[in-house]
């Protein structure tokens, strides 16, 4: 089982939405989303995993070093609706990861201010890359979740 994926930039903000289950069949591709995501965008990162059904040990380490290599970048990362189980794999080395319960809270928590334009969000346009598998459309393949439990553990 893999992943599909969705990188939107808007106003120095960049959403990268995962859907399907993140093990260790898909660590790769979801690196390769990070890369996508350092690669055309300058702003912090919101990791939208609402449409995550499921994460293995190997996929929150992925998550982890998602953090590491855009902390690197100078860039921050956030989660937004973590599966239902609630559990980040810490590790020592990890940087802070904030976790919000939803995309909603985590936009308002990580939208920049002021004109942050770079690769990818020239003049505030919004941009858009996806995998062949993410469905077409604005809110294609939004579901009703329960939200996480507000005792979370992170890095």
């Amino acid at each position: 089982m893999t992943i599909d994926w969705r990188y939107t930039v808007q106003d120095g903000l960049g959403i990268l939405s995962v859907a399907g289950h993140l093990g260790p069949d898909a660590v790769r591709r979801f690196s390769g989303a990070v890369g996508w995501a350092l690669a055309r965008g300058t702003g912090p990162v919101v990791v939208d995993l609402t449409e995550l059904r499921g994460w293995s040990a190997e996929g929150q380490l992925a998550i982890t070093d998602a953090a590491r290599r855009l902390v690197a970048a100078g860039r921050a990362l956030e989660l937004a609706a973590i599966p239902a189980d609630g559990s980040l794999v810490p590790t020592g080395d990890c940087p802070p990861i904030p976790v919000h319960a939803d995309l909603t809270a985590a936009l308002a928590a990580a939208r920049p201010t002021g004109p942050h334009a770079g690769p990818g969000d020239e003049d505030g346009e919004r941009q858009e890359w996806r995998t062949t598998g993410w469905p077409q459309g604005e809110d294609a393949g939004r579901s009703a979740r329960r939200p996480p439990s507000p005792y979370l553990s992170n890095c």
